[in-house]
């Protein structure tokens, strides 16, 4: 793969990530519902993709790592489930941005799980997100939707950086295919008893952005980003998908006229600042946003 190529693809992965948010908003589901639609066509895309790499999904697994999963999967579901509660309450802008706090996350836990001194650059990363994040909260009242969706959207981050953390152990001697296909299976067992009975009810044109997200917004952009990384190195990485809250923001504009006002605006270059400042420092995490 040659680097221009590797660039393409990882630019298309953080598009397509983007894309994930325009969806959530297009899927008149709950945020279960559409949890488990998106889990269910990426297992088979996925699959798909293990296929033409002729990669195995059941080689390295043992008991250790089949529960590494399970609880991988368990923050995954997680992850999704308020990120798309977060679209439907607070809209695509701000799910997008509250999620976008997770590396100040990450910081955080890492210093208290693993015991890793926080530093100076960390510290500055910190005083970006909750900057930037004072900036985008409409108003300091839970009874306003906007502060309820970034609530939301901030709890999807918190998931997603123990993801992250959690597929240290998880992923250890497995492919990242074959992580994010079992990964999507415990997210359709577990999101099934709460959402099946709601999928008799989905509308055809929902089925197929449900189909969309799970085989480009997941299945693809998984696919293309791990792929990617065999050529780039991680500071480039990490500012391309830095830029996935930049596209959410331009589809939530164009598509729904959800304009960004100046304080959400100077919220989003702070939270982008510390979002691409930490993937300049360290190899992204495996996105499985």
């Amino acid at each position: 793969m040659s680097s221009r190529l590797a660039l393409t693809q990882i630019h298309i992965a953080a598009v397509l990530f983007g894309l994930t948010g325009v969806f959530g908003e297009l899927i008149q589901a709950s945020a279960s519902a559409i949890t488990l639609g998106r889990a269910g066509f990426a297992v088979l895309a996925l699959a798909g993709f293990a296929q033409l790499q002729r990669t195995s999904l059941l080689r390295g697994l043992s008991r250790r790592s089949a529960f590494a999963l399970a609880g991988s999967g368990a923050l995954l579901a997680t992850h999704w489930v308020t990120f798309f509660i977060s679209v439907k309450v607070g809209g695509i802008a701000i799910a997008t941005l509250g999620f976008a706090s997770f590396p100040a996350f990450i910081t955080l836990l890492e210093g208290l799980l693993f015991r890793e001194r926080i530093r100076l650059p960390e510290w500055i990363l910190l005083g970006l997100v909750s900057a930037g994040l004072m900036l985008v909260v409409p108003a300091p009242d839970f009874s306003d939707q906007g502060t309820t969706g970034l609530a939301w959207g901030v709890a999807s981050g918190l998931s997603f950086a123990l993801l992250a953390l959690a597929n240290r152990r998880a992923a250890q001697g497995l492919n990242p295919i074959q992580v994010s296909y079992w990964q999507n299976i415990v997210v359709v067992g577990l999101t099934m008893p709460f959402a099946l009975a709601e999928l008799g009810g989905v509308r055809a044109l929902d089925w197929l952005w449900l189909l969309l997200l799970g085989v480009f917004c997941t299945g693809l952009s998984h696919y293309l980003f791990v792929s990617s990384l065999i050529r780039l190195n991680a500071r480039t990485a990490g500012l391309a998908i830095a830029l996935e809250p930049v596209y959410a923001i331009a589809f939530a504009w164009l598509l729904f006229q959800q304009q960004p006002g100046p304080r959400m605006i100077a919220g989003a270059v702070l939270i982008l600042a510390a979002s691409a400042y930490s993937g300049m420092r360290s190899r992204p995490a495996r996105k499985t946003h």
